[in-house]
Protein backbone atom coordinates (compact mmCIF):
# COMPACT_ATOMS: atom_id res chain seq x y z
CA UNK A 1 0.00 0.00 0.00
CA UNK A 2 1.07 3.42 -0.83
CA UNK A 3 -0.66 6.19 1.14
CA UNK A 4 -0.34 9.91 -0.21
CA UNK A 5 -0.86 12.83 1.92
CA UNK A 6 -0.84 16.74 1.11
CA UNK A 7 2.07 19.02 2.87
CA UNK A 8 0.98 22.00 5.35
CA UNK A 9 1.52 25.46 4.31
CA UNK A 10 3.31 25.97 8.15
CA UNK A 11 6.46 24.37 8.90
CA UNK A 12 9.58 23.91 11.49
CA UNK A 13 12.26 25.82 10.83
CA UNK A 14 15.88 24.63 10.66
CA UNK A 15 17.00 21.09 10.85
CA UNK A 16 20.08 18.72 11.65
CA UNK A 17 20.66 16.57 8.37
CA UNK A 18 22.89 17.57 5.35
CA UNK A 19 21.62 20.38 2.27
CA UNK A 20 19.28 18.46 0.15
CA UNK A 21 20.13 16.61 -2.71
CA UNK A 22 17.33 15.85 -4.87
CA UNK A 23 19.46 12.62 -6.43
CA UNK A 24 18.39 10.77 -3.21
CA UNK A 25 14.68 11.72 -3.07
CA UNK A 26 12.02 8.89 -3.80
CA UNK A 27 10.55 8.79 -6.89
CA UNK A 28 14.27 9.66 -8.65
CA UNK A 29 12.16 10.18 -12.14
CA UNK A 30 10.89 13.30 -11.12
CA UNK A 31 14.57 14.72 -10.44
CA UNK A 32 14.52 17.07 -13.53
CA UNK A 33 11.35 18.82 -12.35
CA UNK A 34 12.87 19.28 -8.61
CA UNK A 35 15.36 21.16 -10.30
CA UNK A 36 13.77 23.39 -12.02
CA UNK A 37 11.41 24.01 -9.42
CA UNK A 38 13.79 24.27 -6.72
CA UNK A 39 15.74 26.86 -9.58
CA UNK A 40 12.92 28.65 -10.18
CA UNK A 41 12.13 29.51 -6.69
CA UNK A 42 15.93 30.15 -5.85
CA UNK A 43 16.05 32.85 -8.57
CA UNK A 44 12.40 34.58 -7.14
CA UNK A 45 13.59 34.69 -3.92
CA UNK A 46 16.45 37.54 -5.59
CA UNK A 47 13.23 40.36 -5.59
CA UNK A 48 11.69 40.10 -2.28
CA UNK A 49 8.56 41.94 -3.63
CA UNK A 50 8.37 39.77 -6.71
CA UNK A 51 8.41 37.32 -4.55
CA UNK A 52 5.68 38.54 -2.08
CA UNK A 53 3.32 38.80 -4.98
CA UNK A 54 3.50 35.53 -6.74
CA UNK A 55 3.89 33.65 -3.49
CA UNK A 56 0.63 35.93 -2.01
CA UNK A 57 2.95 37.01 0.92
CA UNK A 58 1.47 39.35 3.84
CA UNK A 59 4.14 41.75 4.79
CA UNK A 60 4.75 39.18 8.35
CA UNK A 61 4.97 36.19 5.98
CA UNK A 62 7.86 38.12 3.78
CA UNK A 63 10.62 36.55 6.05
CA UNK A 64 9.84 33.13 4.53
CA UNK A 65 11.49 34.12 1.32
CA UNK A 66 14.58 33.18 2.70
CA UNK A 67 14.03 30.23 3.21
CA UNK A 68 13.23 29.65 -0.50
CA UNK A 69 16.75 31.57 -1.00
CA UNK A 70 18.25 29.02 0.66
CA UNK A 71 16.75 25.74 -0.82
CA UNK A 72 19.91 24.22 -1.79
CA UNK A 73 21.96 25.53 1.31
CA UNK A 74 19.79 24.72 4.12
CA UNK A 75 19.76 22.18 6.64
CA UNK A 76 17.22 19.34 6.13
CA UNK A 77 15.15 16.95 8.14
CA UNK A 78 12.73 14.28 7.58
CA UNK A 79 9.63 15.71 5.42
CA UNK A 80 7.28 13.54 8.26
CA UNK A 81 8.73 16.14 10.70
CA UNK A 82 9.49 19.51 8.52
CA UNK A 83 4.96 19.83 8.09
CA UNK A 84 2.84 21.29 11.13
CA UNK A 85 -0.74 22.32 11.08
CA UNK A 86 -3.48 20.10 11.79
CA UNK A 87 -3.19 16.94 10.11
CA UNK A 88 0.54 16.82 10.59
CA UNK A 89 0.07 17.44 14.52
CA UNK A 90 -3.00 14.89 14.66
CA UNK A 91 0.08 12.57 12.98
CA UNK A 92 2.23 13.47 15.56
CA UNK A 93 5.08 11.73 13.92
CA UNK A 94 7.73 12.77 16.60
CA UNK A 95 5.79 10.05 19.06
CA UNK A 96 6.48 7.61 16.39
CA UNK A 97 8.21 4.17 17.91
CA UNK A 98 11.35 2.79 15.53
CA UNK A 99 9.59 0.73 13.48
CA UNK A 100 6.37 3.24 13.06
CA UNK A 101 8.66 5.95 11.44
CA UNK A 102 9.97 3.26 9.35
CA UNK A 103 6.86 1.70 8.04
CA UNK A 104 5.63 5.41 7.07
CA UNK A 105 8.73 5.94 5.02
CA UNK A 106 8.03 2.85 2.87
CA UNK A 107 4.36 3.57 3.03
CA UNK A 108 3.59 7.12 2.90
CA UNK A 109 4.42 9.81 0.36
CA UNK A 110 3.91 13.63 1.10
CA UNK A 111 3.05 15.99 -1.98
CA UNK A 112 5.36 18.43 -1.91
CA UNK A 113 4.63 21.87 -4.66
CA UNK A 114 8.46 22.20 -5.12
CA UNK A 115 9.60 18.78 -4.90
CA UNK A 116 6.53 16.64 -6.14
CA UNK A 117 5.90 13.43 -3.62
CA UNK A 118 8.30 12.94 -0.90
CA UNK A 119 8.87 9.54 0.94
CA UNK A 120 8.14 10.23 5.10
CA UNK A 121 11.64 10.29 6.04
CA UNK A 122 13.53 11.63 2.72
CA UNK A 123 15.45 15.04 3.82
CA UNK A 124 13.77 18.35 2.80
CA UNK A 125 14.47 21.87 4.03
CA UNK A 126 11.97 24.80 4.72
CA UNK A 127 10.35 26.28 2.00
CA UNK A 128 7.51 28.31 0.79
CA UNK A 129 5.32 27.25 -2.12
CA UNK A 130 1.77 26.08 -2.44
CA UNK A 131 0.18 24.34 -5.01
CA UNK A 132 -1.81 26.87 -6.90
CA UNK A 133 0.98 29.26 -7.22
CA UNK A 134 2.81 29.90 -10.57
CA UNK A 135 6.52 30.35 -10.91
CA UNK A 136 6.85 33.26 -13.37
CA UNK A 137 10.30 30.85 -15.25
CA UNK A 138 8.31 27.39 -14.96
CA UNK A 139 4.61 26.59 -17.04
CA UNK A 140 1.40 26.41 -14.14
CA UNK A 141 2.67 23.53 -11.91
CA UNK A 142 0.02 21.40 -13.00
CA UNK A 143 2.14 21.42 -16.43
CA UNK A 144 5.17 20.92 -14.22
CA UNK A 145 4.31 18.07 -12.10
CA UNK A 146 1.14 16.51 -14.15
CA UNK A 147 2.47 13.85 -15.84
CA UNK A 148 5.90 13.44 -14.45
CA UNK A 149 4.61 12.58 -11.15
CA UNK A 150 1.97 10.24 -12.72
CA UNK A 151 4.49 8.50 -14.77
CA UNK A 152 6.72 8.20 -11.59
CA UNK A 153 3.47 6.69 -9.46
CA UNK A 154 3.43 4.12 -12.78
CA UNK A 155 6.94 3.56 -11.90
CA UNK A 156 6.43 2.61 -8.64
CA UNK A 157 3.83 -0.34 -9.09
CA UNK A 158 2.04 -0.07 -6.06
CA UNK A 159 -0.49 -2.75 -5.40
CA UNK A 160 -3.29 -0.29 -4.19
CA UNK A 161 -2.83 3.83 -3.54
CA UNK A 162 -5.22 5.40 -0.72
CA UNK A 163 -5.08 8.96 -1.57
CA UNK A 164 -5.44 11.67 0.83
CA UNK A 165 -4.00 14.77 -1.14
CA UNK A 166 -6.71 17.77 -1.18
CA UNK A 167 -7.76 18.19 -4.85
CA UNK A 168 -5.08 21.11 -5.28
CA UNK A 169 -2.49 18.28 -4.66
CA UNK A 170 -4.10 15.37 -6.52
CA UNK A 171 -4.18 17.81 -9.44
CA UNK A 172 -0.57 17.74 -9.44
CA UNK A 173 -0.34 14.28 -10.61
CA UNK A 174 -3.10 12.10 -10.74
CA UNK A 175 -2.88 8.43 -9.89
CA UNK A 176 -2.39 6.56 -13.14
CA UNK A 177 -5.67 4.46 -14.52
CA UNK A 178 -3.06 1.34 -13.98
CA UNK A 179 -2.78 1.59 -10.77
CA UNK A 180 -5.39 0.14 -8.03
CA UNK A 181 -6.37 3.31 -6.00
CA UNK A 182 -9.30 4.93 -3.78
CA UNK A 183 -9.90 8.76 -2.93
CA UNK A 184 -10.38 8.96 0.88
CA UNK A 185 -13.03 11.72 1.87
CA UNK A 186 -14.08 12.03 5.95
CA UNK A 187 -17.22 12.82 5.90
CA UNK A 188 -19.66 13.13 8.88
CA UNK A 189 -23.39 11.41 9.21
CA UNK A 190 -26.22 14.09 9.73
CA UNK A 191 -29.74 13.00 11.37
CA UNK A 192 -31.23 11.07 8.94
CA UNK A 193 -28.62 9.07 7.03
CA UNK A 194 -27.54 12.20 5.18
CA UNK A 195 -23.88 12.43 4.49
CA UNK A 196 -21.62 15.69 4.93
CA UNK A 197 -18.09 16.30 3.98
CA UNK A 198 -15.72 17.85 6.47
CA UNK A 199 -13.08 20.59 6.00
CA UNK A 200 -11.33 21.72 8.68
CA UNK A 201 -12.04 18.36 10.78
CA UNK A 202 -10.69 16.45 7.67
CA UNK A 203 -7.18 17.19 8.35
CA UNK A 204 -7.11 16.12 11.93
CA UNK A 205 -8.70 12.55 10.83
CA UNK A 206 -6.26 12.10 8.16
CA UNK A 207 -3.79 12.83 10.67
CA UNK A 208 -4.90 10.21 13.27
CA UNK A 209 -5.39 7.63 10.09
CA UNK A 210 -2.29 7.46 9.58
CA UNK A 211 -0.79 7.27 12.83
CA UNK A 212 -3.02 4.41 13.12
CA UNK A 213 -1.51 2.58 10.30
CA UNK A 214 1.87 3.56 10.95
CA UNK A 215 1.37 2.01 14.04
CA UNK A 216 -0.44 -1.40 13.44
CA UNK A 217 1.28 -1.72 10.24
CA UNK A 218 -1.28 -3.54 8.66
CA UNK A 219 -0.06 -5.83 5.34
CA UNK A 220 -2.78 -3.94 2.80
CA UNK A 221 -2.61 -4.65 -0.60
CA UNK A 222 -5.58 -3.56 -1.78
CA UNK A 223 -9.19 -1.83 -1.12
CA UNK A 224 -10.63 -5.55 0.10
CA UNK A 225 -7.84 -5.21 2.61
CA UNK A 226 -7.65 -1.71 3.71
CA UNK A 227 -11.50 -1.99 4.33
CA UNK A 228 -10.48 -5.27 6.40
CA UNK A 229 -8.26 -3.79 8.53
CA UNK A 230 -10.15 -0.38 9.06
CA UNK A 231 -12.92 -2.79 10.47
CA UNK A 232 -10.99 -4.57 12.40
CA UNK A 233 -9.44 -1.06 13.89
CA UNK A 234 -12.88 0.25 14.64
CA UNK A 235 -13.12 2.91 11.36
CA UNK A 236 -16.06 3.42 9.54
CA UNK A 237 -14.88 3.19 5.88
CA UNK A 238 -17.86 2.71 3.08
CA UNK A 239 -17.32 2.94 -0.72
CA UNK A 240 -18.45 6.65 -2.08
CA UNK A 241 -18.98 7.79 -5.67
CA UNK A 242 -16.65 5.82 -8.22
CA UNK A 243 -13.35 5.54 -6.94
CA UNK A 244 -13.95 6.92 -3.53
CA UNK A 245 -14.03 5.94 -0.25
CA UNK A 246 -15.72 7.29 2.91
CA UNK A 247 -14.49 7.83 6.39
CA UNK A 248 -17.02 8.27 9.05
CA UNK A 249 -15.94 10.62 12.32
Amino acid sequence: MLILIPPSETKRAGGRLRPLDVARLALPSLTVQREAVVDALVSLAADEDEAARVLRLSASQRAEIAANAQLRTAPTMAAIDRYTGVLYDALDAASFSPAARAWAGRHVLIHSAPLGPVAALDAIPAYRLGASASLPALPPLTRVWGHAVTGALAGASPTFVLDMRSEAYAALGPVPASVPAVYLRIVEERDGGAVRALNHFNKHAKGALVRRLAHDRPRVSSLAGFVRWADAAGIRVREGAPGELQLFV
